[in-house]
């Protein structure tokens, strides 16, 4: 089906038995996002909030809540687009199945924007306080806008060809915004608007913004689509929802004519103001840091406008399905892309960027003593290419080991990585470098540092899958658990400092020199809770990536450096505790918990459902 708005959207949704209603008036404030995050969890289906307190505009969430659910939203139009790209990917697929791509011509077609006089979002204006101004979690500094669809353009080289069309987080009220005059423009590192907003401050010109709300799904879902330098995302836009992005100009900004809403503002050189703090997709909350802040021009609606909204937080959450979305879309790409490169998986659970998994072939030396040489090359490759570079972790092994290892089964993964790998030569640290914006496990906003964990060859050792009776602690350290097999957490002293935290590792690893059959637990894992961390394989991957920065909260036993390599052998020591500098993890307000505990009940609007 082409849409054209949110309300066609709704519309299929119900008739398909994929939304539920919810008829009474419910709160932005922190009630709307804990009605959403249990929905979600449950796999329940979409949620139309008709009344949404002190707005007059409905609210609809969950829209891509399951895998189900989204290939349902672009049943027509998805297989195209994977045609498409996959044919960029290898040409010769038109020769061995020309049939199969006699619609490419309307796809590439609708891949082009179309500029028009007028459209239905100039129905009405309104204000910032008019607007369902959410809420999610208890500590965020205000309302935030949480499917923005953010435009800008090339100050140099100005025109749609040449814009951005981004998912960046808009503040619409707290801190200290003037109400419906002013919001914060909140952007990472490595974000194409950067380079919009670089060129801007170069001329000394203000930079004209476009927040877009609602409209066709697919302009959503291209705003979080990583394309490639130079493909404006409204063309994947037009591609993907079967009919082409429609655009206007309004006082100098370009808008969305299909959108349901449009925010325009600028952003004057040099200004910015607090933003955040925000509950965000790691699971921690975002501190307060001083980001642009957008004068608001003009707010815009079309008739019947809908407000698409969603809720992140510790994964999974729903935009965990556009990672699935983008990886099944991409994944024909990476190997053209990078050469050698079989697969690749940004691990949702830790947090996307923490944890990149990597395959890759090793083809540099195919006979003899094989180890990481090419994979070395495929990491520096992977850490410069796009969002991968802003891996923390990556770990990457040999297509050749196991040709039928699955890159999505992160147990089975972690178990060849295990088996495999050599502490003493395997890891390759990147020190005093750039890191995601979200994650506060570094040493600064932005700072931090990373490893490569390449391990390919024969299997050297056997795991362990219980704790060793051997397994001797000193002083503090307690309740060893295994979080899987050759990994073991265990529940250390609160953190302190470095220099403290240094000093009980030594002594940690001096026990662990006398365990017999150490080799076969080549991970140690510190942590808060270790029966949290171990309960779980995504309490494991969670815990562990996001909590530490590998320059400085990793050790391991007879460690050494040898002409500035450092190594260890097993096993490794991964300090995951919760340290000082750190954001705080997301809690839900108890409260707003209960609240939609009676909801759930028989009798309830979410009976059933929750």
């Amino acid at each position: 089906m082409t849409y054209t708005c949110t309300r066609d959207l709704v519309k299929d949704l119900e008739q398909n038995g994929h939304l539920v209603r919810i008829r009474t008036e419910v709160d932005p404030n922190l009630e709307m996002a804990e009605i959403h995050r249990r929905v979600f969890q449950a796999g329940g289906p979409a949620i139309l909030f008709e009344q949404v307190k002190d707005s007059p505009f409905p609210a609809v969430s969950n829209i891509y809540g399951t895998l189900a659910r989204a290939g349902f939203i672009f049943r027509e139009t998805l297989s195209r687009v994977k045609k498409l790209i996959a044919l960029n990917a290898d040409p010769s697929l038109f020769l061995k199945s020309p049939l199969t791509y006699l619609n490419l011509p309307m796809t590439l077609w609708h891949m082009l924007p179309k500029k028009v006089k007028t459209g239905p979002v100039f129905f009405n204006t309104t204000t910032i306080d008019r607007l369902p101004r959410i809420k999610c979690w208890p500590g965020d500094g205000g309302a935030f806008v949480l499917l923005p669809q953010v435009y800008t353009e090339d100050q140099a080289k100005p025109g749609i060809m040449r814009s951005n069309l981004g998912m960046y987080r808009i503040q619409l009220s707290g801190n200290k915004y003037l109400l419906n005059r002013e919001i914060g423009l909140h952007y990472q590192i490595r974000r194409d608007i950067g380079a919009h907003h670089a060129t801007a401050l170069e001329m000394n010109q203000p930079l004209r913004v476009s927040v877009f709300v609602g409209g066709p799904p697919a302009h959503t879902f291209s705003a979080v689509m990583p394309l490639p330098e130079g493909m404006p995302e409204v063309t994947f836009a037009g591609g993907l929802a079967g009919r082409r992005f429609h655009y206007a100009s309004q006082n100098g900004f370009t808008v969305s004519t299909d959108a349901d809403f449009c925010i325009t503002g600028t952003v004057f050189p040099g200004e910015t103001k607090p933003e955040g703090p925000f509950g965000d997709h790691l699971g921690y909350y975002s501190l307060s840091h001083p980001f642009p802040v957008m004068h608001v021009d003009t707010v815009c609606h079309r008739q019947n406008a809908i407000w698409p909204f969603t809720v992140v937080g510790r994964p999974p959450q729903e935009d965990t399905v556009f990672g699935k979305l983008i990886h099944e879309i991409t994944g024909p790409m990476v190997p053209k892309s990078i050469p050698g490169v079989e697969a690749i998986h940004a691990v949702d659970a830790a947090g996307v960027h923490p944890l990149l998994l990597a395959i890759g072939k090793e083809r540099y030396l195919p006979y003899g003593d094989r180890k990481p040489r090419e994979l070395l090359k495929i990491s520096n490759a992977l850490l410069g290419f796009g969002a991968c570079a802003l891996a923390k972790y990556l770990m990457i092994t040999a297509f050749e080991d196991n040709p039928d290892l699955d890159i999505n089964n992160i147990k089975d993964y972690f178990q060849h990585v295990l088996k495999r790998v050599d502490w003493k030569t395997d890891l390759h640290f990147q020190t005093q470098t750039t890191i995601d914006t979200l994650d506060y496990s570094g040493t600064g906003l932005n700072q931090g540092s990373k490893v490569i964990i390449a391990a390919a060859g024969p299997q050297k050792r056997q795991l362990m899958v219980s704790v060793p009776n051997d397994l001797l602690l000193p002083q503090g350290f307690k309740h060893p658990q295994m979080a899987m097999p050759g990994v073991v957490a265990i529940e250390a002293p609160p953190f302190s400092d470095i220099q403290t935290a240094g000093t009980e590792i030594e002594a940690l690893v001096q026990k662990l020199k006398s365990l017999d059959k150490r080799d076969e637990i080549p991970l140690v894992v510190l942590v808060d809770d270790a029966a949290f961390a171990a309960r779980t394989l995504n309490n494991f991957l969670w815990t562990t990536f996001t909590r530490s920065n590998p320059s400085h909260d990793i050790y391991g036993v007879n460690s050494f450096t040898t002409f500035k390599h450092w190594g260890c052998e097993s096993p490794l020591i991964i300090d995951a505790r919760l340290k000082f500098h750190h954001a705080p993890p997301l809690v839900e307000d108890p409260k707003i918990k209960s609240r939609v505990d009676e909801m759930g009940k028989r009798g309830g609007c979410l009976h059933g459902i929750i």
